[in-house]
């Protein structure tokens, strides 16, 4: 059976009724991996022996009654989701060897209900880039044409689901980074709001603006995997206080529901194709009953130049645990301290991290900080407050998720500038700390998928799991040949 082709819903089903032992279920994805992983290379660790173990443990579970919704069902998770005695390398030369003695909040509370770990996915270094190219580990591939880039961070959790090697995935949003892939392979992902789901275990790269979530085939499969790890451990002081669970959120109807479509996301450097087709999706929700409102966000000019200093200044502070001493890579080069230092971050960081470390060192330094690191701050505030007159006018923000359909793989490798204004359409929610969906809205002429994004206000991700659910509902869904074998 086909079950990399099941909703979460559907396997649920098949597990408890025992049409599939969790076992089996396992087996079968195991077995895509080692057959359809060494053209895609998402996974950066397989855990096969333990991912059986678990998957014997859940289905004594299920034989029981003592069932959870994650029981039996296998998930993946990015590889900078700390994972007890399973390496999390955060795909880094520095961080090949690490084991980390506790589990992130979030897979400690997939394990409570029973979820299998299928192993950890590739990504971009540390979480900085958009096309996983940056990968010590090497290149993940679109499923939906190889010669092109999944996307980043998260490229290896988006292709693997794209390539139905997992049903879901758990990624890490900083400016975009489970969005774009999400759009470039084809797949749904969902950036929670700011605090709703615990950062404990997720390797930091900018503090104030990281957010795990899931990346899935559908906005429902998301919205099931979003309530199995929104759990308040105490461990993050970030965390929001007594949130309830999503539940049952696709029964309400959405005609009435104002959709504000800012002119700024759909103007120059956005393809006309993904322009088009975002558009389209616009009129698809007005045939539903939805009203479209016009509004603006003029920061939007402003908003990559402050994203790269707020992340890179954070990335400078939070990387600078990795001097060679405590864990991780050490050099056997240098006679003192400070010489084996500069040597094990020469050696353990790619070029990418390198760049960010320099830009927020730079922009933190004496005599730069308020030219650069505050005026970015500055700008947060606005863009929050733009954000929020938006809302009075409109419920949600539709926008394309990026300018332009997946790039060749090492087409922006020689310019990061182009690279980083690849995330125009995804860094505001950041920023804003606001919930956001991506889901495919149609396919450009070359059949890569164009992905649209619902933005919402904070902590109201049931309308927009909603309306992208309403949306794949009434729309085709082209899989690639991974899938279809």
């Amino acid at each position: 059976m086909n079950f990399h082709l099941k909703s979460f819903q559907e396997l649920r089903y098949l597990l408890d009724n025992h049409d599939v032992t969790a076992e089996e279920l396992t087996e079968h994805f195991l077995d895509r991996i080692e057959r359809i992983d060494p053209d895609i290379r998402s996974f950066v660790t397989v855990c096969r022996a333990d991912a059986l173990a678990q998957a014997k443990a859940a289905q004594e579970r299920i034989d029981k009654g003592d069932i959870a919704p994650m029981t039996g069902i296998p998930v993946a998770l990015k590889d900078n989701i700390c994972t007890r005695g399973v390496r999390t390398t955060c795909s880094s030369k520095m961080l090949e060897n690490f084991l980390p003695p506790y589990d992130a909040t979030v897979t400690a509370a997939l394990k409570r209900q029973g979820a299998v770990l299928l192993g950890k996915n590739n990504m971009d270094e540390f979480a900085m880039g958009a096309s996983t190219v940056t990968s010590y580990f090497g290149v993940t591939k679109n499923p939906y044409d190889i010669t092109r880039v999944p996307g980043g961070s998260s490229g290896g959790s988006a292709a693997a689901v794209s390539a139905g090697l997992c049903p879901a995935s758990l990624g890490s949003d900083t400016g975009g980074s489970i969005r774009q892939p999400a759009a470039f392979c084809g797949v749904t992902g969902l950036k929670p709001t700011y605090g709703r789901v615990s950062r404990y275990g997720l390797v930091a790269f900018a503090s104030s603006l990281d957010q795990i979530g899931p990346i899935a085939k559908s906005a429902r499969d998301c919205a099931y995997l979003l309530d199995a790890i929104t759990y308040d451990d105490g461990m993050d002081m970030t965390l929001a206080k007594d949130l309830k669970p999503l539940g049952d959120i696709f029964s309400g109807d959405i005609k009435g529901t104002r959709i504000g479509l800012p002119a700024e996301f759909f103007g120059e450097g956005v393809d006309p194709e993904v322009k088009e087709i975002v558009m389209k999706a616009a009129l698809k929700y007005k045939e539903m009953g939805c009203e479209i409102v016009d509004v603006t966000l003029p920061s939007l000019k402003y908003a990559i130049a402050a994203y790269y200093l707020i992340a890179s200044a954070e990335a400078s502070s939070n990387l600078a645990r990795y001097d060679g001493v405590k864990y991780g890579h050490r050099s056997e080069r240098g006679d003192t301290f400070e010489e084996v230092l500069i040597h094990t971050r020469d050696e353990g960081f790619g070029d990418e991290v390198k760049r960010r470390i320099l830009l927020g060192t730079y922009a933190l330094s004496s005599g730069y900080f308020d030219a650069y690191y505050k005026k970015a701050t500055l700008l947060r505030e606005k863009i929050k407050k733009e954000y929020s007159d938006i809302f009075a006018k409109c419920d949600v923000i539709l926008t394309p998720t990026t300018p332009a359909a997946a790039f060749k793989i090492g087409e922006k490798t020689d310019d990061p500038t182009q690279m980083y204004l690849a995330d125009v359409c995804t860094v505001t929610v950041n920023i804003a700390g606001l919930p956001a969906v991506s889901t495919p809205c149609g396919y450009d002429k070359d059949g890569l998928p164009v992905g649209m994004s619902l933005v919402g206000k904070a902590f109201d991700e049931a309308t927009i799991l909603r309306l992208a659910d309403r949306f794949e509902k009434r729309s085709e869904r082209i899989l690639n040949d991974y899938m279809l074998n």
